[in-house]
């Protein structure tokens, strides 16, 4: 069997991997021209790192990322809401990572590189068009270097090119742009002092404003520092119209615009907001965008993956880690198909579709940050004591609804594998 992976992200190297490891046969095919480290920081969590860890990765990602040890929500002026360890400190057979994204795509593709091979890897080849013959399947690049085609044919096609899909458009074609709920997101990473355990994670705020912080690296050079990633959402638009401007990762945010959300906002005993956004050179901006849960991802013999299967919002820590969920569940089921290629894309849309579609709507009510937001609503000026607020039962069925729902629990993440 031989595999045609298109889009060389995080969701798109975890699908090589994984079905490298099983015996299939597998190329990439990136649009950009070169792979990069992009992005600043993310989470991955204890289910996709208990995938990344059976692919042999732990050590390579203990050297660039963190293991998260705690996470702690706390209302815009630092009370804190809900605290939970995370990963192996909270009794988790694998630990959770606070790592920058592109360092998890290094690592990713390092590991491509050398199991796979680099002429498998195809940089700058844009996806023009595929056929499905029933019998195998045919994709055409053009190389970005000269113009020409690449024609490739294959047994399975796997769309994971990402939001803007160009394999999702060819089932999907009148679907239209992503939608967007009036909320950017701005994003930088910036070195500092490390605070509370060096591994903790802050999420402030609520329903008007968030801020999120969190190392992501510690420079064994340059003791008593860390990187740390900080995150702000707030409202500028109700949602009825389109984003201000397209989504794109690496478009630089307006500073000005950005502390109209932030100066005289959070008062956080534990950090400064807004010395540690001044002291970021460049930071991003992304407006927080999604799309509708389809009825397919599988057609014939192609399928989606990933950002392509479904883009949600960058809540709960679950973007990353269910890609490399699908790329895991996908190379099992092609690999124990018998060569009914169309019956595995249809049981992996089966066991993958509903709960990430389920995944998607509920970061589209907050996710597991519904514990601020239902706080902020009931006593937006803080309050004395928290449970005239909510009671413990009512944020920990939030909380723990989220990790069942995500399949992250640790009975779900600590059982054994059938």
């Amino acid at each position: 069997m031989k595999a045609i992976v298109v889009g060389g992200g995080i969701g798109g190297l975890a699908t090589a991997l994984s079905l490298h490891a099983k015996g299939i046969e597998v190329e990439v095919f990136e649009q950009s021209r070169s792979i990069r480290e992009l992005g600043v920081g993310i989470n991955t969590l204890p289910h996709a790192i208990k995938e990344l860890a059976d692919l042999g990765l732990l050590d390579a990602l203990d050297a660039v990322g963190i293991r998260t040890y705690e996470l702690i929500y706390t209302n815009r002026f630092g009370q804190e809401v809900w605290r939970d360890l995370r990963g192996t400190d909270a009794g988790y057979e694998f630990p959770q990572f606070s790592i920058h994204r592109g360092k998890l795509q290094g690592v990713l593709h390092q590991a491509v590189l050398e199991r796979i091979g680099g002429g498998k890897v195809h940089p700058g080849h844009q996806l023009v068009e595929f056929s499905d013959d029933g019998s195998q399947v045919t994709a055409r690049f053009e190389r970005r270097e000269g113009h020409d085609d690449v024609v490739v044919t294959g047994d399975v096609l796997i769309g994971a090119d990402g939001i803007h899909s160009t394999v999702r458009r060819k089932f999907y074609p009148d679907e239209g742009p992503p939608s967007w709920n009036g909320l950017m997101l701005w994003r930088g990473a910036v070195e500092g002092k490390p605070f509370l355990t060096g591994r903790s994670m802050i999420i402030a705020g609520g329903m008007n404003a968030k801020f999120v912080c969190y190392p992501i690296f510690n420079d064994p050079h340059a003791p008593g520092t860390t990187l740390i990633n900080w995150a702000v959402v707030a409202r500028i638009g109700d949602g009825s119209t389109p984003p201000p401007r397209r989504e794109d990762w690496s478009r630089l945010g307006n500073r000005e615009e950005l502390m109209e959300h932030v100066d005289g906002v959070f008062t956080l005993d534990v950090v400064d907001p807004v010395a540690i956004i001044n002291s970021t050179i460049d930071f991003y901006e992304y407006p927080m965008c999604d799309r509708d849960p389809v009825e397919h991802w599988s057609f014939g013999r192609v399928t989606l993956l990933g950002d392509a299967a479904h883009p949600m919002y960058p809540v709960g820590s679950n973007g990353a880690s269910q890609a490399v969920l699908d790329a895991r569940c996908l190379a099992d089921l092609l690999a124990g198909c018998n060569g009914d290629v169309t019956g595995a894309l249809k049981a992996y849309e089966a066991e993958r579709l509903p709960m990430t579609a389920e995944i998607v709507r509920t970061n589209r009510k907050g996710g597991p940050e519904q514990v601020i937001d239902l706080v902020e609503e009931r006593a937006p000026d803080g309050f004395e004591k928290l449970e005239d607020v909510a009671t413990r039962e009512e944020l920990e069925a939030v909380v723990r609804g989220y990790a069942s729902l995500a399949k992250f629990s640790q009975s779900d993440v600590n059982r054994p594998r059938p």
